[in-house]
């Protein structure tokens, strides 16, 4: 019996190319800071230095102070000083990067399927992002915190995906065991991965990422209106 899902967002829930995004993302985020002293290339290294540390992070801190962990060994006291230039950037200019999302009224709908059949929803999108960031685009999506039982983000969490950690520790929080479970994504690597944990998976197919070329056929997947079905099914 399915007791939880858990949805990704990026990709999925919220319709985007993740290297458009990306790279929207840093030239927001490089202009916002340029005034502060800081060069693009060296910033944009030292946050994909930053994030490195939180995919390999242990669970013995949490992804935020991974992050900033790495930023302060290259920036130094900068970095604790400016954390609040960073705060205001994602509160305003971070907002302009939903010109490059798309929208899909179709996401609130599986996540309303979800929430009439009684089961449990998790966001479990890779916490890489403070919640503010995280909040945001869960709205561009048409969707609230509040229509999840637990989202990550980089405050609450230790572990990032394709760590089997990151999933356990979210189906622990839920109280579920792993084959109560379905993850939906669109990342073979890091959400169709939970299926070693006993977990069943559905693989959104409009933006798939599959950097490894693996066979796809072996996942239940398809569109929006394939995953309605896929939820009517397994939730019945």
């Amino acid at each position: 019996m399915i007791k939880a899902v858990l949805f990704d967002l990026d990709g999925t829930l919220l319709p985007m190319d993740n290297e458009v995004f990306t790279k929207v993302y840093f030239k927001l985020l490089c202009k916002k800071l340029a005034p502060y002293g800081y060069e693009s290339e060296e910033l944009i290294q030292t946050i994909w230095a930053g994030t490195k540390n939180m995919v390999m992070n242990n669970g013995t801190m949490t992804n935020e102070e991974a992050f900033w962990s790495k930023f302060e060994e290259i920036y130094g006291n900068k970095a604790k000083t400016d954390r609040l230039i960073f705060d205001g950037f994602y509160e305003n200019e971070f907002q302009e990067a939903k010109s490059v999302c798309g929208y899909n009224e179709a996401s609130k709908e599986v996540v309303d399927i979800c929430k009439s059949k009684g089961v449990k929803v998790a966001l479990a999108t890779n916490p890489i992002f403070p919640s503010y960031a995280t909040e945001s685009r869960m709205r561009w999506a048409g969707l609230d915190k509040d229509d999840f039982e637990i989202y990550t983000t980089y405050e609450n969490i230790g572990y990032s995906k394709p760590n089997l950690k990151y999933y356990i520790e979210i189906i622990n929080r839920l109280g579920v065991q792993a084959d109560e479970c379905i993850m939906i994504g669109n990342d073979v690597d890091e959400d169709m991965v939970v299926e070693e944990l006993g977990m069943k998976v559905f693989l959104l197919s409009n933006d798939v990422i599959n950097k490894s070329n693996k066979d796809i056929s072996q996942y239940p997947s398809g569109d929006f209106e394939a995953l309605k079905k896929f939820l009517q099914d397994e939730l019945a």
